[in-house]
């Protein structure tokens, strides 16, 4: 069977289920996008690994993982979503120690938090993509603002059949009233508190007013 590389395309949540996040994959040479839910833990330590900004005063638990195995010359070779069964995605981890390669199992949440950490790529199977992808056309728009409610409204429509989709902007929380320094003193404290959704979330907003 073929793989199929994916790069992140974005992570959110919805705005209507409370602790429903979203990932979205996205087929590197093609438009097909693989939706996948995952837990509140995991996209916060996603969103980590992709703001580069923010640095977590402690290591998260997939930090540690990248620095044991840094320790012991374990390298992460890539990650594979190798099955789809009832809706749930398995994935591999494929690593290297000492020229052995091993193949260990992990939920697909960790799989990409770890990829991401070794800058391993991502792989899936033809047939998952053929079978899950998904073509997501947003209507265009010349407000920003009118095109960012457009995607929630279809975030939260495939979330509640138990699919994701991808976000790129989520709820602001008040930040838009907020000025550059300002936001920039409240990434500073959600950073020193490891509250990491509301740096990822002030962080989102700061890029926008760049």
């Amino acid at each position: 069977m073929s793989l199929v590389r994916l790069k992140i395309k974005g992570i959110s949540y919805s705005q209507t289920q409370n602790g429903a996040y979203a990932l979205i994959l996205n087929e590197v040479e093609g438009d097909r996008k693989l939706p996948i839910v995952i837990g509140a833990f995991e996209a916060q330590s996603i969103a980590i690994a992709l703001e580069k900004e923010i640095k977590p005063p402690r290591p998260l638990t997939h930090d540690l993982f990248k620095n044991f195995a840094d320790r012991f010359d374990i390298i992460v070779k890539q990650v594979i979503i190798h099955k789809l069964v009832d809706g749930v995605f398995y994935s591999s981890i494929i690593c290297e120690r000492d020229g052995i390669e091993e193949i260990i199992d992990a939920r697909t949440s960790d799989a990409i938090a770890l990829a991401l950490r070794f800058n391993a790529p991502i792989f899936t199977y033809k047939t998952i993509l053929d079978k899950a992808g998904i073509f997501l056309k947003f209507s265009n728009k010349d407000e920003n603002e009118k095109k960012e409610n457009d995607e929630s409204i279809v975030v939260d429509e495939i979330l509640q059949e138990g699919e994701t989709v991808e976000i790129d902007s989520g709820a602001n929380d008040g930040y838009t009233e907020l000025s550059i320094d300002e936001l920039e003193q409240e990434l500073k404290k959600a950073v020193n508190n490891e509250d990491y959704e509301k740096a990822a979330k002030l962080r989102d907003e700061i890029s926008k007013r760049n």
